[in-house]
């Protein structure tokens, strides 16, 4: 049976070239085009992140979501560290029960303001194993601030169910640690949270690294989180092959990597190209062989 995860399309953000400028400029067509692109490229979801928006996001906010609900049905995942825009945000959401707040990170003041914002618009939310002191150190950090983003959510009334754990990925080029806690955290979750849902920004495994080569680590990342159970991920769906494995039309590469992390390794000799590509990237996101930036070549 193929693995899917529903892929939440990260384009429409504030950074973005052709998204940005259109959100300065409350200029609508780009902003349609690329949700009307992502919509067809198989999202399940659209992110869409308007940044921290200190002076304009209560507007702002609103304004994106209208737009992008003209021309697409996908839930929204509303993404900005303003708590106000956020609150702003939601009221204009049409199919709230759908949408998802992303973040609430693992601090109190920013749990104890966009809890009840959660609670209100009875939404998804992503729990952001953030903490007081910034990235968690290891999986016992992560599962320890975990536990205190359920209660916090537990106790406003949101079920296990709208929950979306976030261990958050870290660049590899800062080394495999961080990659593999994320992944040992996902095999924790069930016992932690159970029927709660995971996600992560998967493009931040790859950053860092020459844009030509980030999209063999995302493909072979998300491969691994699968392999615990990640049921949503935010991704580049315009890369098509990426949305390919969150589809489920992979299968095989997911075989080939998922028997990898089992102790199967089946050596370089007699693999195709792409079936090279997982496995050398997987070689070294596991901490295996050290990366580069030749690591393909290897």
């Amino acid at each position: 049976m193929s693995q899917t995860v529903l892929g939440i399309a990260e384009s429409i953000n504030i950074m973005g070239k052709r998204s940005g400028a259109a959100m300065k400029e409350r200029n609508p067509g780009p902003i349609q085009e690329m949700a009307k692109e992502e919509t067809a490229a198989g999202a399940a979801y659209l992110d869409l992140n308007i940044g921290p928006a200190r002076k304009d996001g209560t507007e702002l906010m609103p304004w994106v979501v209208e737009t992008v609900q003209e021309v697409s049905d996908l839930p929204l995942v509303l993404d900005t560290t303003n708590i106000d825009a956020m609150s702003a945000g939601f009221k204009a959401v049409t199919n709230k029960n759908e949408a998802v707040l992303n973040s609430i990170m693992a601090r109190p003041e920013r749990w104890e303001a966009l809890v009840p914002v959660a609670a209100e618009a009875n939404c998804k939310v992503v729990a952001l194993l953030w903490g007081p002191d910034g990235l968690p150190r290891d999986v016992n950090e992560r599962a320890a601030l975990a536990v205190d983003l359920m209660m916090a959510l537990t106790e406003a009334g949101i079920p296990n169910e709208n929950m979306l754990f976030d261990p958050i990925a870290s660049p590899i080029t800062l080394g495999a640690d961080q990659t593999l806690a994320g992944l040992e955290f996902l095999s924790m979750l069930q016992d932690i949270a159970p029927g709660a849902g995971s996600t992560i920004g998967l493009s931040n495994v790859s950053n860092g690294v020459a844009e030509n080569l980030r999209k063999y680590l995302d493909r072979t990342y998300l491969i691994m989180l699968m392999k615990y159970g990640l049921t949503t991920a935010i991704v580049n769906s315009y890369d098509a092959e990426l949305m390919a494995i969150c589809k489920g039309e992979r299968q095989s590469f997911v075989d080939l990597v998922h028997g990898m992390m089992d102790g199967n390794d089946p050596g370089q000799d007699g693999l195709s190209e792409v079936e090279l590509q997982h496995y050398k990237s997987y070689k070294v996101l596991s901490g295996q062989s050290i990366f580069s930036e030749s690591w393909l070549e290897l």
